[in-house]
């Protein structure tokens, strides 16, 4: 099958790799559909997070249809189309029982292999997803074929996770830092929140343009402080969500939140140091809370919002391309040309 696969940083390929098989009976194949390029998957291509191996197929952002059942699998049958988590999930341990899916004792990361341990990935033509019934999550009938059913998996799960980490009282202003794919997602995350004013941060006109069609204000990274402060009697926002993962973006965000306010990080980092001290956070007595997702808990409203048709969550694809032109699309992607947000890659 045709799939990418990474070489290293800056290098990736389509190449022609074997077909996934069935490991254990608790296994589907999923024929993927359509997958994207998400923002996280930068980290190894741009060489800031290391171990990858060379040949590990990419990508974790995938929507398909069952294509094999294993024996043990009771909630899927060939046929369904499904959307599956970044991270897989047993729903048995201590983790997944407090909702900490991210954090499953058994789970692993679709697209990342270290030292010949781990899993492919879906920028692929079939992917196999272990644990398939507590993982993998039915694509409801009303979505239709819509490619924005994937985004269940991460990048909105990402945005609702978020959002939930900043307590969001009614009549809050929210501050979204970095208005790419998951920023937007933000922005739609914050719009189901009781929070009253929704502001997208981004450099980029033609971002900014887009957050503000899901009904957020907007302003540059150079203006935001100014802005923030006008339209909050000086105080700052009460929530703001850092959606990039740079040192940059989190010393924007603590310039821009108000005292006693919080700080949510959807952004994966990658830097050793904060970008503020314990004594500064002391001194604006502020809430940080971080981690990575757990897509699998929040995966299930965001089906609901796909579903609702409540927003064109389409819009934020810039492109579609097909799968042998993955490697133009991580180019494009990476250097964000010709206004890309978002990359969709078809088999």
């Amino acid at each position: 099958m045709r799939a990418v696969t990474f070489v290293e940083p800056f290098r990736v390929v389509v190449d022609d790799v074997p077909e996934p098989n069935m490991e254990a009976a608790t296994d589907v194949i999923v024929q993927v559909e359509s997958s994207a390029i998400c923002g996280s998957d930068l980290h190894p291509y741009r060489g800031h997070e290391v171990g990858l191996d060379s040949g590990t197929v990419l990508g974790h952002e995938f929507v398909g249809l069952v294509a094999e059942v294993g024996d043990a699998v009771t909630r899927f049958r060939e046929g369904d189309r499904v959307v599956s988590p970044f991270s897989t999930s047993c729903g048995d341990c201590w983790y997944c029982g407090a909702s900490l899916t991210a954090r499953c004792a058994r789970g692993q990361l679709f697209g990342w292999i270290e030292n010949g341990e781990g899993l492919q990935g879906g920028q692929a033509e079939f992917v196999r997803a272990p644990l398939a019934d507590s993982t993998l999550l039915a694509v409801p009938a009303k979505i239709g074929q819509s490619a924005a059913a994937l985004f269940a998996g991460d990048i909105l799960a990402t945005a609702l996770f978020a959002v939930a980490g900043g307590n969001v009282s009614p009549g809050d202003t929210i501050a979204v830092v970095g208005a790419g794919p998951v920023g937007q997602m933000a922005v739609v995350a914050a719009q189901e929140s009781p929070a009253d004013v929704i502001w997208a941060i981004d450099p980029l006109l033609g971002r900014r343009t887009l957050a503000e069609s899901f009904g957020a204000m907007t302003a540059t990274p150079e203006d935001a402080p100014r802005l923030l402060a006008e339209a909050t009697e000086g105080r700052g926002a009460d929530v703001v969500i850092e959606a990039v993962g740079s040192s940059e973006a989190t010393a924007l965000a603590y310039a821009i939140v108000r005292p006693g306010g919080t700080i949510s990080a959807a952004g994966v980092h990658t830097e050793p140091h904060f970008a503020f001290s314990p004594g500064a956070a002391y001194d604006k007595n502020l809430t940080y809370t971080a981690g990575r997702c757990s897509a699998r808990v929040f995966a299930p409203q965001a089906l609901e919002i796909v579903a609702s048709g409540r927003y064109d969550l389409e819009a934020i694809i810039s492109h579609t391309l097909p799968l042998d032109e993955a490697a133009t699309g991580y180019t494009m992607f990476d250097a964000r040309t010709d206004d890309c947000t978002k990359v969709l890659l078809v088999p």
